[in-house]
């Protein structure tokens, strides 16, 4: 399943959270489609704590904010706490700069599975586009780590790359997409898209370029605010549905 940020919607964030996006400019707003986040809602429902892992490589790192507390990990922590008060959320930062997905896998025990996070959030492709990594390489290692992640029970959902022309401009840049999206699709992992939140931000009126850095590549702080807030609201969408109802036996 591929979830897609699209139309217009008013009150998607309660106003208490939308507030602490960056001060200095509003978010678009958006229409979030909830993501399905059973062991997450699982853990919820038990009491239990919700433990999130920010997975990747310099987009979740930070790279283009200006103080580590405004990059989208850290500010998706505060939006899932506004959102469930009461429980005990933690999002941690698990994002190194210049890694491709093998480089990611390397380290998935030690940096996420050792964490026993009920949802994982891994954003990758851009750093297979800017290094030439072929398409069927990349399948493959970001195919095997969501089976890893799967079998210990956690959520995932894929963070794809963002609308950067330094990544635009690589040839393998289509095929890598694609292939993100074909082996989501093929393992039923939800994908937030950044390419389609970002189109979806200029449709709104805001130029794409206005959420990066300077560099043309990574975020900038109001760039990271407006994903955070744009993924919790998909987040918290998914941790609020009502599950199914049984039929009561006979």
């Amino acid at each position: 399943m591929i979830v897609l940020l699209a139309a217009l919607l008013a009150g998607a964030v309660p106003t208490s959270v939308a507030a602490q996006v960056s001060a200095a400019a509003s978010c678009p707003s958006l229409r979030a489609e909830a993501v399905p986040l059973p062991a997450s809602r699982a853990a919820l429902r038990d009491g239990g704590p919700l433990t999130v892992v920010a997975f990747g490589s310099s987009s979740t790192e930070g790279a283009g904010a200006s103080t580590p507390d405004h990059a989208y990990p850290s500010r998706l922590e505060a939006l899932l706490r506004a959102g469930l008060p009461g429980r005990a959320v933690r999002v941690l930062n698990r994002g190194i700069g210049g890694q491709d997905v093998g480089e990611m896998l390397a380290r998935l025990d030690a940096d996420v599975l050792a964490e026993r996070p009920q949802l994982v959030v891994w954003q990758a492709g851009a750093n297979a586009a800017l290094r030439g990594m072929a398409p069927e390489a990349f399948r493959d290692t970001l195919a095997e780590g969501l089976a890893r992640l799967r079998a210990n029970g956690a959520d995932v959902v894929l963070m794809d790359s963002q609308l950067a022309p330094v990544v635009l401009s690589r040839p393998l840049y289509p095929l890598l997409a694609a292939a993100l999206r074909d082996v989501a699709a093929a393992r039923s992992v939800p994908v937030f898209s950044r390419s389609e939140l970002m189109r979806a931000w200029e449709a709104a009126g805001t130029s794409p370029m206005d959420m990066l850095h300077a560099d043309g590549l990574h975020h900038n702080d109001r760039g990271y605010a407006c994903l955070a807030e744009a993924l919790a609201a998909s987040l918290l969408g998914g941790l609020r549905a009502a599950p199914p109802v049984m039929a009561a036996g006979r």
